[in-house]
């Protein structure tokens, strides 16, 4: 029996994972703030799949909370998805630092926190795999939203070094970069229909990525190539931009 430990397992592009990996004979720990929530969606999941699926819950900014979160689990994972994300809102944000915090601590912080622990327990046992949900809003700062994108910068550059450090245990580290996806986080947003994926696509794209080694995914694949294009964008011009 293997479990995945999914956290933020409310989001979309979570739930579709949780799926996915269901679907593909792992049992599942869904960890989020007001779990019970989630009910439902569990013993869905165990119905269409006949895997165990374990509601447990976890505020990703009560820091000191993470150490005793992960003991408590039963059988520890053999891999975990952090699909913790907090948009938040850029114009708030530049006039509050209430805001600001929110943004970098629920997307950057509060992560390293619960993945120092993880980490620390798979490179023990020299096996497991740990998949970070980034964004390609952190490979280069935008004025629409550079908060958030800087917190995901550093969740990138975390992950990079993680996957450095664990490389030598056997312990794989996926830094995933979806563009545009739709759900419940972008529904205000008028979206490119043919740049934007749906959540079950990203969870695909996720589990085939992690089964063969990929250590970054670009999801749509088209944006690694955008975001290639817009990183050669010189700066003196880049700044002049409204993308």
């Amino acid at each position: 029996m293997s479990y995945l430990l999914i956290v933020g397992a409310k989001s979309d592009i979570a739930k579709a994972v949780a799926r996915e990996y269901a679907k593909s004979g792992y049992d599942l720990y869904l960890a989020a703030r007001d779990s019970d929530d989630l009910r439902d969606f569990a013993k869905d999941i165990t119905v269409r799949t006949q895997k165990s699926v374990k509601l447990v819950e976890l505020d990703i900014l009560d820091y000191s909370s993470h150490l005793s979160f992960y003991e408590k689990l039963e059988e520890k994972p053999l891999g975990v998805v952090v699909a913790v994300g907090y948009l938040g809102d850029q114009n708030e944000a530049e006039s509050s630092f209430e805001e600001t915090q929110k943004i970098i601590d629920t997307n950057y912080t509060g992560v390293v926190s619960l993945l120092n622990i993880i980490a620390n327990d798979f490179e023990a046992k020299k096996r497991g795999f740990i998949i970070g949900i980034s964004s390609v809003a952190g490979d280069r700062g935008r004025k629409s939203n550079y908060i958030y994108g800087s917190a995901k910068a550093a969740l990138t550059a975390y992950l990079s070094g993680l996957r450095n450090r664990l490389y030598e245990s056997q312990v794989s580290v996926v830094t995933v970069k979806p563009g545009f996806v739709a759900t419940k986080m972008t529904e205000d947003m008028d979206l490119p229909q043919k740049l934007t994926a749906l959540p079950d696509e990203v969870a695909e794209d996720i589990f085939e990525a992690q089964q063969r080694g990929k250590s970054i995914l670009y999801t749509k694949w088209i944006w690694r190539w955008i975001m290639m294009i817009i990183k050669m964008i010189p700066e003196w011009q880049f700044k002049k931009m409204s993308i």
